[in-house]
């Protein structure tokens, strides 16, 4: 408790000045900060709206960790599928109602495979209803100093109302990984398995960026291609924000460029986060960047970028190939739930890592 209120403490640097050159309102936002520290090496836009996409998910993955600590369930508790979390868009695992999976298989989907229909069914686990951990949510935000986040779902999906920035994504990212360090490999599994069918983590730096831990990636049109990482060497501990990025190269490269960045700088006479106050023009309008992501011309581009077995080609020096099988984990529904077997092809299977080929993706 005491290392939160003093993160709460350190960020609210009342009355402290700007230290940052103000960027123009088309510049995407973009952070990379110390963990322990709080120092801030680089920093763009962190106060401007954004619609947060996927990364929704670390919010809901965080108030379901809160309410483990209580004691209000576990890891095994079983996450039935409603009617309501079957019925969300893709991406998703398709599993029906009355289908029920643990908590902890849940997570990794949610994580890993970024499945909506599971963060919804984890919220109405949580608290009985979607809309009863929406507001689960909003407090937890609004408790740990995300003063410019407000969340309508569990999962992320375009919904007007649904925002955050990229200083609020670092506030929540490290309170994260300080309150819970336990949960920590949620975030950094390279994928899993149901036993039929395997899902490689869509973090790209997950076992390509030496020392990458974590955390969430997102896309929608309105956002563009975002990503929270996390990443950990010689005892320091860092976390980049991207937003709006035109590509899941895009952001994998920029992301590995801010970490970098983190992890080889000093902190001297760099701002802190709390000492950082808000700035730019218009960041009180949640930012849509549709017209520039989603249309025929950018859509060409990504399209030409891949390469000769449609991955997404990587610029950045300091992502390498992953050159032996991923290390999954295990994720399935609980045996003798119905359909169980048809779903997973084997029902559950051992939560242990599972080496298997690297798929293309």
């Amino acid at each position: 408790m005491g290392g939160k209120v003093k993160l709460l403490a350190v960020l609210a640097g009342a009355g402290a000045s700007l230290l940052a050159t103000v960027l123009p309102a088309s510049a995407n936002p973009k952070l990379v900060v110390d963990v322990n520290s709080l120092k801030v090496f680089e920093q763009q836009e962190i106060y401007q709206k954004w619609y947060p996409a996927s990364l929704t998910k670390l919010m809901t993955a965080y108030t379901t960790f809160r309410a483990l600590k209580s004691g209000q369930l576990t890891l095994e508790s079983p996450v039935v599928m409603s009617k309501n979390a079957a019925g969300e868009p893709p991406s998703k695992m398709f599993y029906k109602p009355g289908q029920a999976l643990t908590l902890d298989s849940a997570l990794k989907m949610m994580l890993i495979k970024s499945a909506n229909d599971i963060a919804v069914a984890i919220g109405e686990t949580v608290a009985g209803s979607e809309p009863a951990f929406i507001n689960m949510m909003n407090a937890e935000a609004q408790r740990i100093g995300m003063s410019s986040s407000h969340f309508v779902n569990p999962n992320g999906l375009p919904a007007p109302g649904q925002y955050t920035t990229a200083r609020d994504l670092a506030v929540l990212a490290i309170t994260i990984k300080r309150e819970f360090p336990q949960y920590a490999p949620y975030f950094a599994y390279e994928g899993f398995t149901t036993g039929k069918k395997n899902y490689p983590n869509l973090n790209m730096l997950i076992g390509r960026f030496d020392g990458a831990d974590g955390m969430k990636t997102g896309f929608i049109c309105a956002s563009g291609f975002n990503q929270v990482s996390s990443a950990t060497r010689g005892g320091r501990s860092v976390v980049s924000i991207v937003l709006g990025a035109d590509s899941l190269g895009g952001r994998a490269d920029e992301s590995a460029r801010l970490l970098q960045l983190g992890l080889t700088s000093s902190g001297g006479g760099k701002p802190g986060l709390g000492q950082i106050a808000p700035y730019g023009e218009g960041r009180e309008i949640v930012a849509d960047v549709s017209k520039e992501i989603c249309n025929p011309k950018a859509a060409k581009i990504r399209s030409e970028n891949k390469d000769e077995v449609g991955r997404q080609k990587l610029q950045s020096p300091y992502i390498h190939e992953i050159n032996r099988p991923l290390n999954l984990v295990a994720a399935g529904l609980i045996p003798g739930t119905a359909k169980d077997k048809a779903a997973t092809g084997q029902g559950e299977v051992a939560n242990v890592p599972i080496p298997v080929p690297r798929p293309v993706f």
